[in-house]
């Protein structure tokens, strides 16, 4: 079994809704979601970025942003900021929920390469701890406190504005060209994420602030769950202008499962086969070439393709992409050694 590393998930917030059944959820799974240990381990999966995520009152997930998503076009209302002091304590919520996760002795939180490969060489699920939308950070200092806890990988923003930028919207068909650029803090952390090694993510960032992060940063370039605007004309998508800067970075992006924006109809409904998703992988690797391309499934945040609706199908998605052509070195590559690749080369240890 070829092994996986996926770019993104939310299973953090399964954890906290659990309660002081967190371990076992994670331990044994409870039948719902996406992920746990069990379909982890029997879909190949040896690790991720766990997502710290402040919950939007109104989310794409609610019933009348399903209902609106499932028959496009629509444009949804971008979500008002959160204020750091309502971010902070479900933050801290998750960050210590993935922290009891580790406790079990199945998960380990890597804070460097060299760590990682050791944790995925020991038999352990190897856990980036990730922030997607950095509400929780108020200032440099506590940016240095969430590195010293284990935060390895910052996306600026979810699709809302923080203090440091603007996300984009739901909406298809758009263009991610919505609203402003970063703000003078936003480029303060782009500076200070460099310093530290910690990675940055564009997914759901809009395209003036993704560009003020490629003039800005000395690292390479990393949407860690995005698709191929060309193929699914999504405000979250990529254009190939934006994967072209990417490429020309040496960086990465891992293809989002996000049935959404996969579909060429951006329709909210499961996607029916896989044919889609490898038409998406396609246009990626001509352009960001076999090491730019990687996985970022959105388990546990995501409506998922039919086939591919939980981890333990990753070997659907393996078998699909052998099949396409795509050689075993090929798709090794994109199941798992261009993360760690990436990783290797934008963190300081």
């Amino acid at each position: 079994m070829i092994p996986v590393f996926d770019g993104h998930n939310d299973f953090l917030q399964r954890v906290v809704a659990a309660g002081s059944d967190g371990a076992r959820l994670w331990l044994n799974g409870d039948g719902t979601g996406h992920m746990d240990l069990p379909r982890m381990r029997a879909g190949g999966m040896v690790g991720g970025f766990f997502a710290i995520w402040i919950p939007a009152p109104v989310g794409p997930n609610d019933a009348d942003a399903v209902r609106l998503m499932e028959n496009p076009p629509f444009a949804m209302d971008l979500p008002a900021q959160i204020p750091h002091d309502e971010a902070l304590p479900p933050a801290f919520e998750q960050a210590a929920a993935l922290l009891s996760l580790e406790r079990t002795g199945t998960l380990e939180v890597v804070r460097s390469a060299s760590q990682l490969r050791a944790c995925i060489d020991a038999g352990r699920i190897a856990a980036i701890m990730h922030m997607e939308g950095a509400e929780a950070i108020r200032d440099t200092d506590a940016l240095h406190l969430w590195y010293a806890a284990g935060l390895r990988s910052l996306g600026p923003v979810w699709s809302r504005p923080t203090a440091y930028g603007e996300g984009v919207p739901f909406a298809f068909p758009s263009s991610p060209d919505i609203g402003p650029g970063l703000t003078k803090a936003g480029h303060r952390l782009v500076r200070d994420c460099n310093a530290l090694g910690i990675m940055l993510d564009l997914s759901h960032l809009n395209e003036a602030g993704f560009d003020d992060v490629a003039r800005l940063s000395d690292a390479p370039l990393v949407a860690s769950h995005s698709c191929v605007h060309a193929i699914c004309p999504s405000s979250r998508n990529l254009t190939d202008r934006q994967l072209r800067q990417i490429a020309d970075s040496g960086g990465l992006v891992g293809l989002n499962f996000a049935s959404s924006f996969l579909r060429p109809d951006g329709r909210r409904l499961p996607l029916e086969d896989l044919d889609v998703m490898l038409r998406h992988l396609d246009h990626l690797i001509g352009i960001l070439g076999e090491d730019g391309v990687a996985l970022g499934s959105d388990f546990d945040g995501a409506l998922m393709p039919q086939d591919l609706d939980h981890a333990a199908a990753l070997p659907a998605l393996i078998a699909a992409m052998a099949r396409h052509g795509y050689g075993d070195a090929l798709v090794a590559k994109i199941a798992h050694q261009n993360w760690i690749s990436m990783l290797e080369r934008t963190w300081k240890a």
